[in-house]
Parts: structure tokens; C-alpha cells; sequence
């Protein structure tokens, strides 16, 4: 593979990573991490693998709760930042940049995490998979692997063909629209500085898996059970679902 893919290229989340991680969702942060915990029942000092974790913003707050967490990602710029922001925080985390359709490490994990906007941009299925056998791979028997992303589901019922608003400095204009039978989201994203009025757009496909057609792709991987959920807070899965959770064990 001698061309980046978009995800893998460090100019694009400079520029729209404070677009996506803005001030709500780091304030759900602490919430999410404490519901991590919970329901995969993980003692203080328990071995976790945020797979995919941006700047930081799961990863530290589970170090807050006294775990033991390693955060993998491709862009090194997020893991400087992620290391400031344990710093700040007085918490000690591990990072390492990988691709993690390549990352196998030394030890397993006791958990694993895979959240928000970190699935479904590789150009293949098969590039899918092996994201999924890797994290699992990643993990002692027993362990467990929560996942969230966007479903096609929820797509489906949430669709809208484009919207503007203004954050971070900046005007942020976007487009949607349906790729094949619903087998991807296209999005185009236009920035414009607040200040300068230098403008900037992006264009990309996330894959949309239903829930059960990625639980049974989990199963497929090496867990030996993986459960559906609509919220952090383990609602049902159904047309109030705010989101998709995947609760999956070794």
C-alpha cells in the first residue's frame, strides 16, 4: 500500500479533529469511561486497549479510572496530544502509533475499546475484518471488547442530505448522501476560517454495518458472545437507540 488513505493522512485531523471532538462530546467522556468499567466489571489496574483513540479523550479518562491503558492510532499528533492531556491530568498512559490492521502486541489485554468515529473507512470489508481479528487477538480469554460506531440503522432513520454550523472558529458546511444500497455514508465536509475565509473541504465513505451483521462479523473474529445496545447505559437497541453498542466477550 504506497498511497495513504484519507484516515491515514496527519493534515486531515489536524484540521477537522477539533470539528469532530468538540466540547460535548469531551464532557461525555468521564460517563462513558465509568460506564466502560462497569460493564465489563474491570478492577483498578486492569490492562486496556482503546484501539483507535484519537487525542485521548476515552483514553485518559479511563487512566482516571485507574486503569492501565495503552491508546493505539495512527496519527502521531493525536498521541502527543492524548500524552499532554494525561499529563495535565496527572495520570500516566502508554501510546503507540500503529495501524491497527497491522498492531499485534506483546501481551494481552484484559479489555478492549473501539469508539466513536474509529471504524468503517478502510477500503475494504476485508480491511474491516481485520481491524476486528486483530483487537480480538488483542485479548486474554475471557476479556472484553466494547464497540461503538455508527449503524446502518441509525443512519437510515438519522439521514439528512447536508446542514451548516459554526464551531471552533469556523464555519463548517456538510453533504451527504447514499453510497450503493446503503452500504456506505459519503461525506463532504467544507471548512471556513471565521477569520481569514481560507477554505478547505474533505470528502469521504464510512462502511455501514447493521448491528446484527457486525455482531456476527465480532463472532466470526473470536468472541464468544457479543451483545447489541442502544446507549452506554445499555438501553435496548431499537428506534430510540441513540447509538450502537457492542458489548462482546472472549
Amino acid at each position: 500500500m504506497n498511497d495513504k488513505q484519507w484516515f491515514e493522512k496527519e493534515n486531515f485531523w489536524l484540521n477537522y479533529g477539533p470539528i469532530m471532538f468538540d466540547a460535548h462530546h469531551w464532557a461525555e467522556a468521564p460517563g462513558i469511561a465509568r460506564a466502560i468499567c462497569e460493564m465489563c466489571q474491570l478492577p483498578p489496574g486492569s490492562r486496556i486497549l482503546d484501539a483507535g483513540c484519537g487525542p485521548g479523550r476515552i483514553t485518559v479518562e479511563l487512566a482516571l479510572q485507574g486503569m492501565d491503558v495503552t491508546g493505539v492510532d495512527i496519527i502521531g499528533p493525536y498521541l502527543e496530544a492524548a500524552q499532554e492531556t494525561a499529563a495535565d491530568e496527572g495520570v500516566s498512559i502508554t501510546t503507540v502509533q500503529s495501524d491497527l490492521r497491522s498492531f499485534q502486541p506483546q501481551e494481552k489485554f484484559d479489555a478492549a475499546v473501539n469508539l466513536y468515529t474509529s471504524f468503517g473507512y478502510c477500503d475494504t470489508m476485508e480491511e474491516d475484518t481485520k481491524i476486528l481479528k486483530n483487537i480480538a487477538d488483542s485479548i486474554r480469554q475471557g476479556g472484553h471488547f466494547v464497540m461503538e460506531c455508527l449503524s446502518r440503522e441509525n443512519a437510515v432513520r438519522d439521514f439528512t442530505e447536508g446542514e451548516w454550523f459554526c464551531r471552533s472558529g469556523k464555519t463548517v458546511l456538510t453533504e451527504f448522501s447514499v453510497e450503493g444500497a446503503w452500504e456506505g455514508l459519503r461525506s463532504r465536509w467544507i471548512l471556513i476560517d471565521d477569520e481569514t475565509g481560507q477554505r478547505i473541504e474533505h470528502e469521504f465513505v464510512q462502511r455501514l454495518y447493521s448491528a446484527v451483521e457486525l455482531r456476527n462479523t465480532l463472532l466470526e473474529c473470536g468472541f464468544s458472545s457479543a451483545q447489541i445496545y442502544g446507549d452506554f447505559e445499555l438501553a435496548p437497541y431499537n428506534q430510540k437507540a441513540a447509538t450502537m453498542v457492542i458489548i462482546c466477550r472472549k
